[in-house]
């Protein structure tokens, strides 16, 4: 209990104020329902993800690749349902629509995250692209083990970042 002295008009009066020291509750996985598809919706979602310290998953996707067709309800399922993550902390995820004209199509915003095949996980910590964990391989995506232990990863960091996108950790090895 914290105790205060407060003075109103020369009186002083004593106040006191409980607090609490309890472990915060771990945040639950969450599926943003809209797919992405201009810069300033995604850049929003960074953001909330940074203050939250919730790492944001993204999935790029196309709309006509049938290959995201296949690997999006695995990732809902493994998020949504099996809860995936959330031991750990937790995790975001949203489509991005890469070829949405409001994001430029492939040579637009993807490129700035290095998103050079579709489909394409890529994950947010403290607003950084975890480039050297991005997974482009659609076997790996297809492999619910894999993304399971992927995912838990990412969801590990929350805040701590690790695998970002500074000059030195993508160009320095």
């Amino acid at each position: 209990m914290i105790r205060a002295t407060v003075s109103l008009a020369g009186a002083r009066l004593p106040t006191s104020r409980p607090f609490s020291s309890s472990a915060p509750a771990l945040a639950k996985n969450r599926i943003y329902p809209a797919r992405i598809r201009n810069e300033d919706e995604l850049q929003t979602l960074i953001l909330m993800s940074a203050s939250s310290r919730v790492p944001l998953i993204t999935f790029w996707m196309t709309t006509w690749s049938p290959e995201c067709d296949q690997v999006a309800p695995i990732l809902r399922e493994l998020i949504e349902t099996d809860r995936v993550g959330e031991d750990k902390g937790g995790v975001s995820l949203v489509e991005v629509e890469s070829d949405s004209p409001d994001l430029g199509g492939i040579s637009g915003i993807a490129q700035r995250y290095l998103i050079n095949s579709i489909p394409t996980l890529l994950a947010f910590d403290r607003s950084e692209a975890q480039v050297e964990t991005k997974v482009t391989s659609l076997n790996e995506m297809k492999s619910r083990a894999f993304l399971t232990r992927w995912i838990e990863n990412e969801a590990a960091r929350h805040g701590q970042g690790g695998g970002g996108g500074t000059f030195g950790g993508l160009f320095g090895r």
